[in-house]
This record gives structure tokens, C-alpha cells and sequence, in this order.
């Protein structure tokens, strides 16, 4: 099933990700530096999503207190949550 959310304080507009049975089976990343962005995408793929948060969550850009990676960790976390409410 497809989701996609809206990441906050970043350069990126828009975060998409297809999950089927807890394992990421594609992303994108709409807006942000396309080589990072397009990056990030690539190794999500096949990954759990459990592990995905757990790798990704956390991470800043700059001085800034998130960045792509950190926004799309807590975009996977509200996903979750809605699965397994």
C-alpha cells in the first residue's frame, strides 16, 4: 500500500512509500537535493521498516535538528502506527 506524508523543517515537499507486509518496496522523495534524496530512496528498497526508523531516526542536516532521512524515520513511525492500530 502506498503513503505518503509531508516532511517538516526540510528542503524535501513531499515523502512516498510503498509497504507491503513491514518491508518497503519503493520510496520517493518529491523536492530536497536529488542526489541524497534519490540515494536514500535506493537503499530503503527491500528494507523492513522497522529498520529503516531504526537506522534513519535521528540524523541532522547541518545545524538543523532533522534532515530527509530523520523526516522520513518519523513518517514511517505515524505509518506504523496507523497499521497497526
Amino acid at each position: 500500500m502506498e503513503y505518503r506524508f509531508k516532511p517538516q523543517g526540510v528542503c524535501s515537499q513531499e515523502m512516498m512509500v510503498d509497504i507491503e507486509e513491514g518491508v518497503i518496496r519503493n520510496a520517493k522523495i518529491i523536492g530536497g537535493c536529488a542526489g541524497n534524496t534519490v540515494g536514500l530512496t535506493n537503499l530503503l528498497i527491500g528494507m523492513t521498516v522497522q529498520e529503516a526508523i531504526k537506522r534513519l531516526k535521528g540524523i541532522p542536516c547541518g545545524l538543523r535538528k532533522t534532515s530527509c532521512p530523520d523526516q522520513m524515520a518519523q513518517g514511517l513511525e505515524e505509518i506504523e502506527k496507523k497499521i497497526n492500530a
